[in-house]
């Protein structure tokens, strides 16, 4: 479709997957590109991240009423036509079909599921967990009371005290060498110029999942690291940018979408120069000796807030998001090891 023509009609949409395809042929029909949808939707005084619009056009799920209400008229939907996408919303919803509503005291970004297998830290191309097999029911060998639940239970008491072994032995090892027998890491100062961005005292490195769009970062093991390429460029007054060269869409910059008055906005890679992003940090060292750097985006809506890796830490995957700069730098710590 192209400008001009009826705008699409999403009335006749049966579920979610249908209403997603009428999203995206409204945004064909728009003429707009991601970064014009996100300057549009600011002459309204809304706020549409390009990452946002990519990532609830991938979805499957259904976007929230508020975001979706921006998206269209962004579009150049009028606001009787709106109500119908509303509604047509709304009643899918109602039939309880893909839509997840935030738990209380969350504050995710627009249009962003929190719910997902990297939210929680977990990688999504993992496999899930096996479907229970045979003798895994109530009957006499497999139920919970009869001779095979014996049996595990005996053997998970055994894998167990195993596991206290060795993590004793490890813990004796660590206070004899200092670190399990490998010296600890001198953090690499920032310094313009390609770079490595690893996680401090870790071997998890900065970087984005192959073929996704949101530009969301992720950290993952540093041997698996390289995509998008980064590197640091001085922007004035002590302020760094943080540029990535991606295969696909060229450079960008990494940032805090919505000017950061999101709490929990994630920090993401995307064009440079959006107005609507916190895209300039400062890179504070923290500890005596230095343990780490900190990235804390400089004009940020939300002050005292810091680059923090989000979920499960201790997981390749986990995101990176705007949170409250901790008095101990929890995931909140990295160094820039350049590339050889």
């Amino acid at each position: 479709m192209t400008p001009g023509e009826h705008a699409p009609d999403p009335r006749e949409v049966r579920n979610p997957a249908e209403f997603l395809a009428r999203l995206q042929a409204l945004k064909d029909w728009s003429g707009l590109t991601y970064r014009e949808l996100s300057a549009r939707a600011e002459t309204h005084g809304d706020v549409l991240p390009r990452s946002t619009v990519a990532n609830m056009l991938a979805r499957p799920t259904l976007p929230r009423e508020e975001l979706l209400t921006v998206f269209v008229r962004a579009c150049g939907v009028e606001e009787g036509e709106a109500e119908h996408w509303r509604a047509v919303r709304r009643e899918l919803a109602g039939r309880g079909v893909y839509e997840r509503a935030p738990e209380p005291g969350e504050a995710p970004d627009p249009g962003e599921d929190p719910d997902t297998p990297e939210d929680r830290g977990e990688d999504p191309d993992r496999p899930g967990p096996a479907a229970p097999g045979p003798g895994s029911g109530d009957g006499e060998g497999g139920g919970p009371h009869g001779p095979g639940s014996r049996i595990r239970r005996a053997l998970v008491a055994a894998v167990a005290f195993a596991g206290l072994v060795l993590a004793g032995i490890s813990v004796v090892a660590f206070l004899r060498d200092g670190h399990a027998g490998h010296p600890p890491r001198t953090p690499t100062a920032p310094a313009a110029g390609d770079v490595r961005i690893r996680v401090a005292g870790t071997d998890f490195c900065l970087g984005e999942r192959r073929g996704t769009r949101t530009g969301q970062v992720h950290q993952l093991p540093c041997a698996a690291a390289g995509f998008p390429r980064y590197s640091l460029a001085e922007a004035g007054g002590g302020r760094w940018r943080i540029v990535s060269d991606h295969p696909d869409f060229g450079p960008g910059c990494s940032g805090i979408p919505s000017g950061g008055r999101i709490p929990g906005a994630p920090y993401e890679d995307s064009e440079c120069g959006d107005p609507t992003r916190v895209e300039s940090f400062a890179l504070e060292a923290y500890g005596t000796p230095v343990e780490g750097y900190r990235i804390v985006p400089v004009g940020s809506a939300t002050p005292g807030s810091c680059v923090t890796v989000v979920g499960d830490r201790s997981a390749a995957w986990a995101r990176l998001a705007q949170a409250p700069c901790a008095p101990d730098a929890a995931g909140q710590l990295f160094d820039f090891d350049r590339w050889d």
